[in-house]
């Protein structure tokens, strides 16, 4: 039987090193919110793949799904002999979709794509060249993508450059002292000193911040980027790759706003741990680009779909949705608890919609000092306790929790217990 050791050795030779990981456990097995290495050691998942799994590890549903759909075909290309599980999983996303009017959609395999695609498409559609995007931002790591993601470290180091006609502006957050004032004034800064209005195509926006700390764009901001974009001709993009299904107490978090996008990204939780990400949006938008534009050998695989459509029907069947506000409540009042003990390390702003929950580690009770290095501590004590854990954040100070949604209560309990124990001080 591999171990944990044999394996982290094999992967060390045979894996590319800019490939990190978090952990040196490797999973042998895993259900709903829990997962055992090979080791036989059991963990407790509060990162659900990066937000890939609100349904769970191995949903029931979900796995039927994929497993009727593998007993007919796996592939065709989409191009070249359709389906109906790409067909139906597109009409059920234009009905429930954050867009205004008649909308579209279409497939590929990763977030990134989706990202890429977007502006791919802005840029046909408008036939303007420029993007704004957003500091702490995350889009990706391929070349697109990565220009659009607003963190060098380390999604940038050591690239020679970037590509052209992408524009990055605060994102803000109050206590990193960026206000709305200060994100617009820049946006006005770059359209008066490096690209007019007129040859912007888009503006590209998490409505919360992922890798960038779960910070949440302000509702002010977004209908002031609304306003810019109608003004202008602008295309307001929403990457909602994490934020989507579930995850923020609304089926996208979009829908905490009252203003529409006109280009939806969505991956991640879309297909319950299947590879599939896509682009929804306005149709006359979408229909802009000519047949042959748009698609991928294996974009909207007929097994991810399949799975998409069990996802969708998990998430209203169990009212995860609903249950996201329960749990988000519950780590909120836990997390506040622990604010003005002694006998933890300083945490401060606890923050997130829906069960988006995150806090940072601060140096010192009462401000807003990052402190990185306890961050990775922490991290390192919650897998050792059996709790998978993530850190993220523009200062690396950040602790983020994107638990399975199907999570009973219990584990959620246990979870936290494992979490403040890795808080512990000393």
């Amino acid at each position: 039987m591999s171990t944990n050791a044999d394996l982290l050795a094999r992967r060390t030779a045979a894996v590319a090193r800019g490939v990190g990981h978090t952990t040196p456990v490797s999973a042998a097995r895993a259900l709903n919110a829990e997962v055992w290495d090979v080791e036989g050691k059991r963990y407790i998942d509060f990162a659900g793949g990066i937000a890939v799994l609100n349904t769970g590890h191995c949903h029931p549903k979900v796995m039927a799904a994929v497993q009727a759909q593998m007993e007919r075909f796996t592939h065709t290309c989409f191009q070249v002999l359709m389906y109906e599980p790409y067909i139906a999983l597109a009409e059920r996303l234009n009905a429930i979709a954050p867009i205004r009017g008649a909308a579209k959609s279409l497939f590929f395999t990763t977030g990134a794509e989706a990202t890429e695609n977007a502006v791919k498409i802005a840029r046909i559609v408008t036939g303007r060249p420029g993007i704004i995007a957003f500091t702490g931002a995350f889009h990706g790591r391929t070349n697109l993508a990565v220009t659009l993601t607003g963190k060098v470290m380390p999604y940038k180091k050591g690239l020679p450059a970037t590509l052209p006609d992408i524009f990055h502006v605060p994102f803000p957050v109050a206590q990193l002292g960026v206000s709305i004032e200060e994100t617009l004034r820049h946006l006005d800064f770059i359209f008066k000193a490096d690209v007019a209005p007129e040859n912007v195509a888009a503006i590209i926006i998490e409505p919360v911040q992922g890798e960038g700390g779960f910070h949440m764009a302000p509702p002010a901001l977004m209908r002031a980027l609304r306003r810019i974009c109608d003004e202008h001709g602008i295309l307001l993009i929403a990457d909602e790759v994490q934020t989507g299904f579930g995850r923020t107490g609304k089926m996208f978090a979009m829908e905490h706003y009252d203003v529409h996008p006109d280009l939806v990204c969505v991956a991640k939780s879309l297909a319950g741990g299947f590879p599939l990400s896509g682009v929804i949006g306005r149709a006359d938008v979408i229909d802009g680009v000519d047949p042959g534009g748009l698609g991928g050998t294996y974009a909207g695989n007929p097994l991810a779909c399949a799975a998409a459509l069990a996802v969708l029907d998990v998430l209203k069947e169990e009212k995860l949705i609903d249950r996201a506000n329960v749990i988000g409540d519950m780590l909120v009042n836990r997390i506040k608890g622990w604010e003005t003990r002694n006998d933890l390390l300083p945490v401060s702003a606890v923050r997130g919609p829906g069960a988006m929950i995150a806090f940072d580690i601060v140096k010192d009770r009462g401000t807003f000092e990052p402190d990185a290095e306890a961050t990775r501590r922490v991290v390192q004590k919650a897998w050792q306790s059996g709790l998978v854990l993530l850190s993220c954040g523009t200062t690396f100070s950040t602790i983020r929790i994107l638990v399975p949604l199907t999570a009973s209560d219990a584990v959620l309990q246990e979870g936290m217990d494992l979490l403040e124990g890795a808080l512990a001080a000393g």
